[in-house]
């Protein structure tokens, strides 16, 4: 019954940190790159849709992209989405059959405020982490009357170490990214 609990709740706190990491991927750095723009909705005929449901993204230099509309029509939509994307900073330019997308050089002003942002979302994801543990926890303790308090004691410190564990990975994950942020 333990380590069900457990094992439940390893693979939602594994879940939290892939999500954290790919939250942390859109967060740009000096170069361009398509996962910046995974979170992207474009008003396409009244509905928020993704862009990459809707056009190709290809990187031909550091510091471009170009967004390859599937409809023609969604042109401008697109252009405006990226456009009004927060912390993105792009300037997009659209000819007629792509948006070319041009990423600013970063100011050592602006990349510490990235830092701040990946920052709080690493805290972000360490709360959900310990929210996902207070449900195990919980788990646990409905537990007590079937199982010794001995096991739900051992349990209960298992579940610390599986917290300690992923807590440390996301903060990893936040020391990378702040790294490359600040890479010049």
């Amino acid at each position: 019954m333990i380590a069900d609990v457990l094992a439940d709740t390893t693979s939602r706190m594994q879940r939290a940190v892939e999500a954290a990491k790919e939250d942390f991927s859109t967060v740009r750095t000096g170069r361009a790159n398509p996962q910046m723009f995974q979170k992207v909705l474009v008003d396409y005929y009244g509905t928020p849709t993704p862009l990459a449901q809707l056009a190709s993204l290809a990187n031909p230099e550091a510091r471009s992209l170009i967004v390859t509309p599937y409809d023609k029509s969604a042109l401008k939509a697109i252009e405006q989405a990226i456009r009004d994307m927060p912390n993105l900073g792009a300037n997009p330019s659209n000819d007629g059959n792509i948006v070319r997308v041009t990423m600013p050089e970063l100011t050592a002003e602006r990349r510490k405020e990235y830092v701040k942002l990946v920052k709080s979302k690493g805290e972000d994801a360490k709360v959900h982490v310990r929210g996902i543990r207070r449900k195990a926890k919980d788990e646990l303790d409905a537990l007590k009357s079937e199982l010794g308090e001995d096991e739900i004691a051992r349990g209960e410190k298992e579940l610390d170490a599986l917290t300690r564990q992923h807590v440390d990975l996301i903060d990893d994950a936040v020391k990378r990214k702040e790294a490359e942020l600040l890479e010049v």
